[in-house]
């Protein structure tokens, strides 16, 4: 019986099987002894959230091959303003940088504005030490963003092109799978999947 983990990955770790010098995702699920279990996929360091971990080649394959085209939700935080002709611009696909290739349609949903002060304290200590150094007063806002794309730092690299700057990312919800609200950074608890291959 293939095993299925959601995990919530924190911010600091990187997601390999090892690393001689970063904590990385597995060495949460050293107690299991199971030397099969694999991330699926990847988030990069900084970036928070739902992270599937297995020893189901399949499993993996499948979320992670492009030709499967699986949808991936992202809440974030962003400095800058997102005005209504940006997200219409992100949704419709963006340059970015070092690609010819305009991103694919997505979805982009506002769901706060504010400013640096009113979020700096709930983010993690990594990012605020980041970010701190920037003026308290500077407008940031809140969103989701719904793609079945994942080239290397998209979402970080299309608010960019739009001149907004990304300073907290996290992963919500994959194939229709949602993170568990109730499961804090680090933590992880076994699912079952429905296989649909």
């Amino acid at each position: 019986m293939y095993k299925y983990y959601m995990f919530n990955k924190p911010c600091g770790c990187i997601t390999a099987r090892r690393d001689e010098r970063h904590k990385t995702v597995m060495d949460y699920f050293k107690d299991l002894a199971n030397p099969n279990l694999a991330p699926v996929g990847r988030l990069d360091k900084e970036t928070e959230g739902l992270l599937f971990i297995t020893d189901d080649g399949m499993f993996n394959q499948y979320m992670t091959h492009p030709d499967y085209g699986i949808t991936k939700v992202y809440s974030f935080i962003a400095m800058g303003v997102l005005t209504e002709e940006k997200r219409k611009l992100l949704e419709e696909g963006v340059y970015i940088t070092g690609s010819e290739k305009k991103t694919a349609p997505c979805t982009v949903r506002l769901t706060g504005t504010g400013v640096l002060k009113d979020v700096l304290k709930d983010l993690p200590e990594e990012i605020r030490r980041k970010t701190g150094h920037n003026r308290m007063d500077h407008p940031v806002f809140t969103a989701e963003i719904s793609l079945a794309e994942g080239r290397k730092r998209q979402i970080r690299r299309m608010l960019k092109s739009v001149g907004c700057l990304v300073i907290y990312l996290k992963r919500i919800c994959a194939d229709g799978i949602w993170l568990d609200e109730n499961l804090q950074p680090g933590e992880w608890k076994e699912f079952t999947w429905e296989g649909k291959l």
